[in-house]
C-alpha cells in the first residue's frame, strides 16, 4: 500500500550550485549528501514538512541523470511513493499492465529499497517506490 509521497527527484549538474539555491528557497538545510555508485549518482536531500527533496548530480557521462538532463536539462526527474511493501507494489503494478524498469528492489540511497515504472506506461512519469532496506 502506498503511504505518501516519499520525495520529488531533481536532476541537477551540480550539487555544490544548487544546494544553496534549495536551501534558501526552501528555508531549510541539506540533511544528507551521499553516492551511490551503483547507479552513478550524488544525492542530496532536503526536508519538507514529510516529504524530501532530492537532487541528484550524475558521477559518469553514461549515468541515468547525466542521459535525463542532456534529454531534458534540469528539472523533476522522478516522483517516489513511500510503501511498506515494494515487492508488492511492484507486483501489483505489473498486474496492472504497467512496465516495470526494475523487476525486483535495489539499494537505492539513504537505506531505502527502490524500484522504477517505466515513464511509457505512466503518462510520462518516471515513478519510483521505495522502502525501507530489507537487508
Amino acid at each position: 500500500m502506498i503511504k505518501k509521497i516519499d520525495h520529488l527527484g531533481i536532476a541537477v549538474k551540480s550539487l555544490e550550485e544548487a544546494i544553496p539555491l534549495w536551501e534558501k528557497m526552501l528555508g531549510t538545510k541539506c540533511e544528507n549528501v551521499e553516492e551511490v555508485a551503483s547507479q552513478k549518482v550524488r544525492t542530496a536531500f532536503l526536508r519538507v514538512g514529510e516529504v524530501y527533496i532530492e537532487l541528484l548530480e550524475a558521477t559518469a557521462e553514461d549515468s541515468p541523470i547525466a542521459k535525463y538532463i542532456e534529454k531534458n536539462g534540469e528539472g523533476v526527474q522522478h516522483v517516489a511513493f513511500r510503501t511498506d511493501d515494494i515487492v508488492a507494489e511492484l507486483a501489483k503494478a505489473k498486474d496492472d499492465g504497467m512496465r516495470l524498469i526494475d523487476e525486483a528492489p535495489r539499494q537505492g540511497a539513504g537505506g531505502m529499497d527502490i524500484a522504477f515504472l517505466h515513464p511509457k506506461s505512466t503518462r510520462g512519469v518516471l515513478t519510483e517506490f521505495c522502502s525501507p532496506a530489507q537487508h
